[in-house]
């Protein structure tokens, strides 16, 4: 080996331990000086903010560390070849391993690590690759391979190794070499400056506020109309299209955009003055006389409230209305602080009084016309509607899947005072967007499954705000009935609601943000190497709010992310096919969007024979249940072809055959639920009538029964009660069986829900069993 070249290695060895020194202490430097930048910054703000200051803590917001998935690395021989090994000798691994374990040990090198974002796990993934790197590389770094040789000589000290340690943790782990970055881009807690055109002009902004059907939307629409130019933002399709057919109506050129459609009252396509909307789609750069905001309670959505608060902050209108309940003012008000404008408060009264009843329906045998039963479950629908039809009346049907056109199409047979029906079943997909002429709303259960903030499916009984919502549907201010009622079909039911009712609306704290496509795209800038469902997960992890909002779940997006990770997308399409507004409960829906993502992938555009092909159209009418289910997961694709057809015009070109063929689809299902009762006959002609069941339990609770009859009731309830649970999921056939070998241990087991079952324990006779659980 030349003279020459050890000088030179040797040179390069000293100038990289020196610099290695000096980025260490430098970069303990930076982070005590950024902390005390960061407070400087948060006292000096102290005054605009009035929310807890646990929310906005000066240190750095501790990222979620199960979140970061080590790179790989090549193990190619270093430039230097083996020069390390010429210049001193081979390193015993034997001895190596015993220096690398001491160095695990070591509790300053595991506290020094900390500090520069090593946390324990990370600290332990790294060391492990680490220890793998050094033993299995054929040749390591010359610098590398003489520190660990003068080590094992004693000639070092074992902390020498921690530059080389931490040198090799940021490579597997980037993230760490750019962690001030990506807490830059996931600080979320000024999102008014992210809208400079609203903040460049003084906006006025006016609350109506008050009950449902008290008027607080009609004065904001007549304003809306008044204006020179305006933008409506409702929260349903319907609502926009009412908005959209009333504007027009009056002589107020009005267009129409939604997720899945445009419309342009314009022959030549030239925009409208005034656009009604869903509030997702609403423009936050073209200029406004003036702006409505709809249902403003639903700025607190764990899912949509994103969408609300990019609407508040960011309409660039010199008047901003918004429509809501009284128990959003304050937290408005709050949040209109931020950015310097003052909220003016109107106040509206309901118009028709409605009220709550001393008595519970009981029987179907007591409806009458004008009713209304609330349901949370199609199943309770189809259930119910049946029952209905055994008693020769007539009823529409309502519930969240269905199209929009068979939606209005059955609130317009409910409503024609000519026509034979009128008994309406319904979920709470009639508390907003349709106009229902409901004399007496009845609650056929008040529990109803949502997802808390955690993402974790629940059962939990409505807020007040949820039944307030729906009960308002009865005795509308445009309808025949200037009255509403409102009860629940079981009278154990009746106190609960009436508790409910009893108190105030909980008032509004928080709104809602998300991670935008730029955010994410900066993230993948830094990380080129994540998933973008990990991406999100790290976002989310290191993003910071303060007391006024919070980031919206993001479990359907990470669900949509998962789907097609292993399809070759950029990273902007990726993230434009995840935000799809798709129901993944729908397994017809969900592989309709892996064969769109795929097909779009291969650069082949969607054409009207291909989407046919999928769809097997024509489609018939539906013969059962089953079927009328498909052919509503068929509109649903049908939508999301539409929505992805405005973000990828080019590849998804036949926007009207396809809009053409929906609309035949609508008027098929429309066919199906005018004849629904038929479909659940041909789907089950066995179905009980569980109502009657329960009704009868529920009049005979106080009476006196013997054991074995009170059982026999029981059973009737489970049975069908059962098939239900089974139905959704919720109860699996074992544990159905073991639930029936339990009622046949004990006959003389009473009830002790009346509404419910009594199970004997049998934990304690099957001790040699496995225990079963039950979510």
């Amino acid at each position: 080996m030349s003279v020459n070249r050890c000088v030179h290695v040797f040179s390069r060895l000293q100038r990289h331990i020196n610099t290695r020194a000096t980025l260490v202490t430098a970069g303990a430097c930076r982070v005590t000086s950024g902390s005390n930048l960061l407070l400087k910054q948060h006292q000096g703000n102290s005054g605009v903010y009035c929310r807890d200051a646990s929310s906005k803590s000066s240190s750095p917001k501790l990222p979620d560390t199960s979140l970061f998935v080590p790179v790989s690395l090549k193990t190619d021989a270093p430039a230097d070849g083996s020069v390390g090994a010429e210049l001193t000798q081979p390193l015993d691994k034997n001895e190596l391993l015993k220096v690398l374990n001491r160095f695990y040990k070591r509790k300053e090198m595991q506290k020094l690590a900390a500090d520069h974002g090593l946390d324990g796990r990370l600290f332990h993934q790294a060391f492990v690759s680490f220890r793998k790197y050094v033993l299995e590389v054929m040749s390591l770094p010359a610098d590398l391979h003489i520190i660990l040789n003068d080590i094992c000589c004693g000639a070092g000290h074992i902390d020498d190794i921690y530059p080389y340690f931490m040198r090799h943790a940021k490579l597997i782990f980037p993230m760490l070499d750019c962690m001030d970055d990506l807490r830059k881009i996931s600080d979320l807690r000024v999102p008014a400056n992210w809208y400079p055109e609203a903040r460049a002009i003084q906006r006025k902004v006016i609350f109506h506020a008050g009950p449902t059907n008290s008027g607080k939307t009609y004065h904001a629409i007549q304003r809306y109309l008044a204006a020179k130019s305006g933008v409506y933002c409702g929260p349903l399709k319907l609502l926009a299209h009412e908005i959209f057919e009333k504007s027009n109506n009056a002589g107020v050129p009005c267009d129409l955009v939604t997720g899945e459609e445009r419309t342009f009252v314009d022959p030549e396509g030239r925009p409208a003055g005034h656009v009604a909307c869903t509030i997702e789609m609403c423009s936050v750069t073209t200029p406004y006389e003036v702006a409505v905001i709809d249902e403003i309670q639903m700025i607190r959505d764990l899912s949509r409230g994103w969408a609300w608060t990019r609407a508040i902050l960011g309409l660039c209108a010199e008047e901003i209305h918004v429509c809501g309940e009284s128990a959003a003012i304050d937290f408005i008000r709050e949040l209109m602080y931020t950015t310097g404008e003052e909220v003016e408060v109107h106040t509206y009264q309901r118009l028709t009084p409605f009220s709550v009843l001393d008595q519970a329906v009981e029987s179907l045998d007591n409806l009458r016309p004008g009713d209304c039963i609330v349901c949370f479950s199609k199943n309770d629908i189809y259930s119910i509607s049946r029952q209905i039809e055994v008693r020769g009346l007539e009823c529409a049907v309502i519930y969240g899947s269905l199209p929009p056109g068979t939606k209005l199409s059955q609130a317009k047979k409910f409503n024609d005072p000519d026509d034979p029906c009128k008994i309406l079943v319904a979920t709470d997909a009639i508390g907003m967007g349709l106009n229902l002429s409901i004399k007496r709303i009845i609650f056929n259960t008040l529990v109803k499954p949502n997802v808390n903030e955690k993402g974790e499916k629940q059962m939990d009984t409505i807020s007040t705000s949820q039944a307030l919502q729906i009960a308002g549907r009865a005795g509308r201010f445009s309808s025949k009935f200037k009255e509403g009622e409102v009860t629940t079909m079981y009278r154990d039911d009746l106190p609960v609601l009436k508790e409910i009712l009893s108190h105030a609306v909980d008032p509004i704290e928080t709104a809602g943000l998300h991670p935008t496509a730029e955010q994410i795209e900066m993230f993948a800038y830094h990380l080129p190497d994540a998933t973008l469902s990990n991406l999100v997960d790290i976002f989310v992890s290191l993003s910071q709010v303060d007391g006024l909002y919070f980031v919206c779940n993001i479990d359907d997006f990470k669900f949509l992310a998962d789907m097609i990770q292993h399809i070759p997308l950029n990273l902007r399409s990726r993230y434009v096919f995840c935000t799809a507004p798709i129901n993944k409960k729908q397994p017809f829906v969900c592989t309709s969007f892996l064969k769109f993502a795929r097909q779009f992938s291969r650069d082949e555009p969607l054409t009207f024979d291909w989407v046919c092909r999928h769809i097997s159209w024509p489609l018939a009418a539906p013969k059962n249940i089953k079927d009328l289910v498909h052919l509503e997961a068929v509109h649903d694709v049908l939508d999301l072809y539409l929505w992805l057809s405005y973000r990828f015009m080019d590849m998804f070109p036949d926007t009207s055959s396809i809009r053409q063929i929906q609309r035949e689809l609508d008027d098929i299902i429309q066919q199906g639920v005018r004849n629904i009762t038929r479909l659940i006959r041909a789907n089950d002609p066995n179905i009980p009538d569980p109502l009657q069941i329960q009704s009868n339990i529920h009049g005979q609770a106080g009476s006196s029964r013997t054991a074995s009859n009170t059982l026999n009731r029981s059973r009737e309830t489970e049975s069908s009660l059962a098939s239900r649970l089974v139905r959704d999921g919720l109860l699996t056939p074992d544990l159905l069986r073991q639930l029936q070998r339990e009622w046949s241990n004990d006959q003389k087991q009473e009830v002790r829900n009346p509404r419910g079952i009594g199970f004997v324990d049998q934990n304690k006779n099957n001790k040699g069993k496995k225990k079963k659980k039950t979510k």
